[in-house]
Order: structure tokens, then C-alpha cells, then sequence
């Protein structure tokens, strides 16, 4: 993955790679999980300008947003995005969207069908995508979450007592190959997911020679660095991009709600709905402390320490950045884009990995 420089006024957002692939993203992303909710169109549309005006290329949807989905706003975000992508030059936007796994309550995404990630239904979650984003074509797609039965979403051990029937991985892999001929995908890629899923779509892939898997869009950011526990290792050897989401940990990060536990955000606007429960751990307070503390001793704001710490590792291929106004998005790309002196990148580096061994992982 070579990175190359792109400047855009006072940003610097660098280009590379993703994975092995030759689809080339800029190491900033567009998260628009908002859009359609806190977000309504003018402003979202406002937000893709702005990104894609200041070097952002890349762009991440997918069929179930905004969150927390819901039955009279799914599909939405899809929708917005493709408005304002019939208005652009489709080669100069890379769009990533994804099919939700296996999940019982969200049915309504495919009209009824119990979700599987099964010939089937992949099939028809690209052509809606496809549809609502009014392309023939997706750079990347992703499948969300497991068809299978493992560990997700806050949760932080496996229960076999789960185990429930699951599509194999080799049709999930044979039926996106198809749509790889089809024109339909140039990429594949996982997210919400664990080193076994990963080996066994790469296993798969060169077995039968099946398409390999460019990306892995996981949560990544200081109160969670799991990927660092075994997947850092896996995506390295086989190629694989990290598109790190939630580099803010749902706003935790930016200590808005250390400053102010009733502050406007997600966690509070849609804690009735169970939004954000990941975080509500006993260590996360004293550790947002220690890197807010950390932060502004050395002349930065917690989110600037927070999206420093997501671009600057070896792991990730692009950062996933998502804000409700272009306000916030603006200064989250400035978070990103801006360069840190070299001496003291490496003492934050140090002193992060301090904060983090102290805390242990507090949030899982």
C-alpha cells in the first residue's frame, strides 16, 4: 500500500492502495450514517462537497442506515447519497456500502425475509443498493456483520450456545464472485469482524479461487483496540485494509460528555434506544480523562489526539470520520489532515500506549 500526497489549501489528505486491490482511497472516509436522521439532505449533501473538495474520495453507506435504523428510515442514507452521486463523475468517488448480516428484528430491510447473507438475498441487497444510489456499480462491498453466530457489538465473549444454521462461506464468496463478473462490485470486503472469519474468506478465496477480501471496516479507536489482538497480524500477511469506524468512540473521545454528561450527541439523543451501550463500561470515564489530560498538555484537543492516534497506524487503511453538521465534519477532517511535529507524534504515541496498558481496554 503506497501512500501518495494530495493537497487541497491548507489539508494534506494522503491516497493509497486499499489492500491488495488497485482501488485507490483516500486515508480519510466519509462515514454517513447520520444522513437521514440527525442529518437531513441539504446538510449531508453539503458534507459530501466538502469532503470531496478537500481530498476525500471515499465514501461509506450501507442498506440498514441511518443508526440506529428503524422501519420508517432505513434505506435512507443509501437514497441521499445517490442524489447527490448522480450529479458527479462516477470515477471520481469511491463508494463502499454493505448488506446487513443475520440480525432477527430488522426484516423490514428486505421486505419480510428473516436477514441471511445467502445467495439469494445478497442478490437482492445489491440491487437495492445499486438502485437507491442510482450507480451500476459499487467500488466496495461489504458484508456488515457475520452470517454466523460469534461475538459483536459490545459484546465481549463467544457463546456457543448460540450456534445457530449459517450460510457457508464459500456461496457467500461465489455468489459476490459472480457480481465481481457482473460488473456490479470491483471489491469485497468484511466488517465486524474476527480473525477465524477473516482466514477462513482468505482460506476460501485462494482455494477456489474466489475473490480475495481487500478490507475489514472494524471499530478501532482509543478505548478499543482490539484489532490489535490477533487481526493486525491476520490483515498485515493477507493484504488486508483496516477502515477503522468510530475513531471517536460515539463522541466520547472529543470529552464532550466528560465536560458535559447531558451534551447534544448520539449517546444522549438516542440513549432510550440502547444507543452507545458498548461504552458504558466503569473504565471508560477515567480513561477519556487520561487521554482529554493528555491532549490538552500538549496543546491539542481530544479529538485531534483521538484521529491522530486512528491515521498514524501501520493497521489502518483509511479512517472512517461521520458528523451530524458540517461543522463538526470540518474540524474532524482538520483533525485528520493536519500533521503533528515528528518528536512529538512519537511521545503522544508513547504516552498513548501508557494510557491504554494502564486502563487496560476499557471498552470492548
Amino acid at each position: 500500500m503506497i501512500a501518495q500526497t494530495n493537497c487541497k489549501g491548507a489539508n494534506m489528505i494522503k491516497t493509497l492502495k486499499l489492500g491488495f486491490s488497485d482501488l485507490v482511497v483516500s486515508n480519510v472516509c466519509l462515514g454517513t450514517m447520520t444522513f437521514g436522521s440527525q442529518t437531513d439532505e441539504k446538510d449531508a449533501h453539503n458534507q459530501l462537497d466538502y469532503a470531496t473538495q478537500n481530498g476525500v474520495n471515499f465514501i461509506d453507506t450501507a442498506e440498514m442506515y441511518p443508526v440506529p435504523t428503524d422501519a420508517k428510515t432505513f434505506n435512507e442514507t443509501e437514497r441521499i447519497v445517490g442524489r447527490w452521486l448522480k450529479r458527479k463523475r462516477r470515477d471520481s468517488v469511491v463508494v463502499a456500502t454493505k448488506i446487513a448480516g443475520a440480525f432477527r428484528g430488522m426484516e423490514y430491510l428486505r421486505g419480510g425475509l428473516e436477514l441471511r447473507v445467502n445467495r439469494e438475498q445478497i442478490r437482492a441487497a445489491l440491487e437495492g443498493s445499486l438502485k437507491r444510489l442510482q450507480t451500476d456499480y459499487v467500488d466496495l462491498y461489504q458484508i456488515h456483520w457475520p452470517d454466523r453466530n460469534q461475538a459483536m457489538f459490545g459484546q465481549w465473549r463467544f457463546d456457543p450456545a448460540k450456534e445457530r444454521e449459517t450460510t457457508p462461506i464459500a456461496e457467500q464468496l461465489e455468489t459476490l464472485a459472480e457480481l465481481v463478473k457482473e460488473g456490479k462490485i470491483r471489491v469485497i470486503g468484511l466488517s465486524n469482524e474476527h480473525p477465524w472469519g477473516v482466514m477462513e474468506f482468505a482460506r476460501i478465496a485462494k482455494e477456489r479461487n474466489l475473490p480475495r477480501i481487500a478490507s475489514i471496516q472494524n471499530a478501532y479507536n482509543l478505548l478499543n483496540r482490539k484489532f490489535e489482538y490477533g487481526l493486525d497480524e491476520v490483515c498485515w500477511r493477507e493484504s488486508i485494509g483496516l477502515l477503522a469506524y468510530s475513531p471517536l468512540a460515539f463522541g466520547h473521545l472529543s470529552a464532550k460528555y466528560l465536560d458535559n454528561p447531558q451534551a447534544n450527541g448520539r449517546v444522549n439523543i438516542f440513549a432510550d434506544r440502547g444507543f452507545g451501550e458498548r461504552y458504558d463500561r466503569p473504565a471508560v470515564p477515567s480513561a477519556v480523562k487520561a487521554y482529554a489530560d493528555l491532549a490538552r498538555s500538549n496543546g491539542l484537543t481530544p479529538t485531534k489526539l483521538a484521529l491522530f492516534f486512528a491515521v498514524s497506524q501501520p493497521c489502518v487503511a483509511s479512517t472512517i470520520v461521520g458528523a451530524s453538521n458540517l461543522e463538526q465534519l470540518k474540524e474532524d477532517i482538520s483533525a485528520c489532515a493536519e500533521p503533528i511535529a515528528e518528536d512529538l507524534a512519537k511521545r503522544l504515541l508513547a504516552e498513548i500506549d501508557r494510557v491504554h496498558l494502564t486502563h487496560s481496554n476499557p471498552a470492548p
